[in-house]
């Protein structure tokens, strides 16, 4: 049963954001939505996000752990397996395998980033690859498989 108490508006029929600061009889005068007292309640109250009233922030009560290496190298990596599915799709010619080669087909993304072969997965054909670096274990694969390996400088 609708009463008159009942009524609302229509769902999107409102636009407008509540104006604070207008008066009592707007239901946001007085104290305009902001409570009574404290920091916030202030004209030009701006207090960051990570504040915490003055008490240790939680970043600096934790304890620091870890080691950062500043001369750490980070390669792309590329395995075997998947130099094996781009020589079954015919997507190398001459069964060479360098960076460029492999920028072209799409496995590796990052131009500044240097190359290290891993030996996860199957190689059956010879190949001759030019990489940055290559993990022992493909090493031994490519050369088992009748392959070649340079290391690129």
């Amino acid at each position: 049963m609708k009463h008159i108490g009942n009524l609302k508006f229509a769902e999107g029929a409102r636009h407008k954001k509540k104006r604070v600061g207008r008066g009592q009889g707007s239901g946001f005068g007085g104290t305009s939505t902001k409570g009574h007292n404290g920091q916030q309640s202030r004209s030009g109250a701006k207090v960051h996000i990570w504040f915490e009233g003055g008490q240790m922030p939680l970043n600096r009560r934790l304890p620091k752990f870890g080691f950062y290496n500043r001369n750490r190298i980070e390669y792309q990596v590329v395995n075997l397996g998947q130099i094996q599915e781009l020589i079954d799709k015919k997507k190398l010619d001459d069964n060479k395998v360098n960076f460029d080669i492999l920028y072209k087909a799409g496995i590796i993304s990052k131009k500044n980033l240097p190359l290290k072969i891993l030996g996860n997965g199957e190689i059956k054909s010879s190949i001759e690859a030019e990489a940055h670096s290559f993990s022992a274990y493909a090493k031994q694969k490519i050369e088992t498989a009748g392959g070649k390996v340079t290391i690129h400088e």
